[in-house]
């Protein structure tokens, strides 16, 4: 058995240890939130917080996981920071078809857990590892300044 937190909840999982973190949280847990895009930590679609670290939980191990605070799109909604992000995705009408959003958010908001005023380049760069195939870039950066404002 491993032992996790996940979004604040103590959960324990029988799975082996190398099983990615991605399909204990859709498949055991049923956190649905979390998509699978490429498999290779490459588009950002299953972007979690790890301790607060933005971490891509297609690649990471299950055991890596265990003894550390997993947060998932889920508990951005108790989040202060995840809901001004939240309310500035819906203000800016960012979303299109949606499949990556759940990622961009969870960078976005370690991104402003650590920088409450980032410029165009901070952003392009917290957000360089998350792919959106419908290409809403520039709504994506409105939205996080708008979050920023917000959080002032």
């Amino acid at each position: 058995m491993i032992q996790l937190t996940v979004n604040g909840q103590r959960q324990q999982v029988d799975v082996a240890p190398d099983t990615p973190l991605l399909w204990v949280l859709r498949d055991t847990l049923q956190l649905t939130g979390t998509k699978y895009g490429c498999g290779q930590a490459l588009c950002g679609a299953c972007t979690v917080h790890i301790d607060g670290v933005p971490s891509r939980a297609c690649m990471t191990p299950v055991s890596a996981a265990a003894g550390h605070k997993v947060s998932t799109i889920e508990a951005m909604e108790q989040d202060r920071i995840g809901r001004a992000v939240q309310a500035a995705w819906r203000k800016l009408d960012v979303v299109q078809c949606g499949y990556c959003q759940s990622g961009q958010v969870m960078s976005a908001v370690a991104l402003l857990a650590t920088n409450r005023k980032p410029t165009d380049a901070d952003i392009d760069s917290a957000m360089a590892g998350n792919l959106c195939r419908c290409a809403t870039y520039q709504r994506i950066r409105a939205a996080i300044h708008e979050a920023a404002k917000s959080l002032a």
